[in-house]
Formats: C-alpha cells, structure tokens, sequence
C-alpha cells in the first residue's frame, strides 16, 4: 500500500474519531436548554437528582441547562425515602422544554399523553427515560420495534408488557432514535445525561462536568 493512501486512511480515523466527540444538538439562541423533570408520586430519587446534578454542573459561558419539575398538579408528592417535592409546573402549564427526563415512578393520569406530545413536538431535541421510567416512555407506543433498556430486573417485564420493544440488556444507556434515549437502573442515568451534556457542548465539557462531579464511570462516552 503506498504511502499516500495510509495517510489518507489515519486521517479518515481521526476525523471520525473527532465527529463522533463532537457536539450534535444546536443550543437555542438565548443559550437556554429547558430541561423538564417529570415528578410523580414514588419517584426513585437517583434516577432524577443524578441527571439534574449533570446539567446544573455543566454548561459554557453564558450558555446553559435551566431545569424545573413538571407532574399532574402542584400537590406536594412523595419522593423515595420519603422527600416531598412541591413541582413548578404541571403538564397543562409546563414550558415545552429541549429535553425530558423521566424516572421511575407511579405515574399519573396525564403522564404518558404529555410525554408523547413532547416527544413529538418540534422544540423537543430528547425526551430520556431512567430505570423502569421507560414503562411510561414505551406506554406511548414511540418504542415500538426500537431499542431500549431499563434496570437490569425489570427486563423481563418491559418485554412481556411491550413486546414490540426490542429490549437490550447488559447497557447502561440506548439511544432508540433521533429523540428518544432510555438508561438502565439508578445511576446509569447519570451516565446519560453525560452523553447529552456532550451531544450540546462537546467531549470536553462533559469530562469536565463528570471529574468536577468526581464520576468515576465513564460508560457515558460509549456510543450506543
């Protein structure tokens, strides 16, 4: 092989390499990711405070994650452990946000009808479910015939609930199409939201986040 085309060969290696660390997603123009944490009773308390720790952590300049809760009304509710959380919005009054996050939890009424008008809205850029949060994600039927994950004891049951799902097992996070993503149990979460955080500011912004975050997984950086 001559000498040219070897070069030609490593260079089409590191400029794949640099895409893919690259960021994905355009931040809007005020510098604003609204990120909407869906909030209801039993709601598993790592699956939404490690994703909110990420994004309240990362950010460039002026240019940043705004994070609030949204549940079926403003009624106090019980968290895991036993916190009570007070939401800012409900789902006929929240801002449509750049991304959605929902964990584990009872669920409500209008839940599931909510995710998938955001999911389909055009502002949306991700709508990411954590743990067995992507029961809610799949009850609105966008999961059909795609990839998805959930803590490792409730694969069996995502399956057998939605066999259209193509359940994955032993990942800590799926991406299923342009919008939606699902992580595993608990602090794969977190993992995901790193990737996001990457997907709007780059590979080097999230390692940032993470080491200031003192995370030691680095999961997040494995395309899915």
């Amino acid at each position: 092989m001559k000498l040219g085309s070897l070069f030609l060969i490593a260079l089409a290696v590191v400029l794949s390499g640099s895409a893919a660390a690259a960021a994905k997603l355009t931040v809007p123009k005020d510098g604003v990711i609204k990120v909407a944490v869906v909030l209801t009773d039993s709601a598993t308390m790592i699956d939404f405070a490690g994703p909110w720790e990420v994004f309240q952590d990362s950010g460039q300049g002026n240019q940043g994650f705004q994070l609030y809760t949204v549940s079926e009304t403003r009624e106090p509710l019980k968290t895991t452990g036993g916190m009570t959380v007070i939401p800012e919005y409900t789902f006929d009054d929240a801002p449509v946000p750049r991304i959605v996050v929902v964990g584990a939890q009872k669920g409500s009424p209008k839940l599931v009808g909510w995710l998938k008008k955001m999911a389909n809205d055009k502002d949306t850029d991700i709508v990411m479910s954590v743990c067995t949060g992507a029961f809610k994600l799949a009850a609105t039927g966008l999961l059909d015939g795609k990839k998805a994950t959930t803590h490792h004891d409730f694969h069996a049951s995502l399956k057998e609930r939605f066999p259209k799902v193509d359940v994955q097992k032993g990942l800590r996070y799926v991406q299923s199409d342009e919008k939606l993503f699902t992580a595993g149990g608990l602090t794969s979460g977190i993992d995901l939201a790193l990737h996001v955080v990457e997907l709007y500011f780059g590979r080097a912004e999230a390692e940032r986040t993470a080491a200031y975050m003192e995370y030691g997984s680095t999961a997040w950086k494995e395309a899915r």
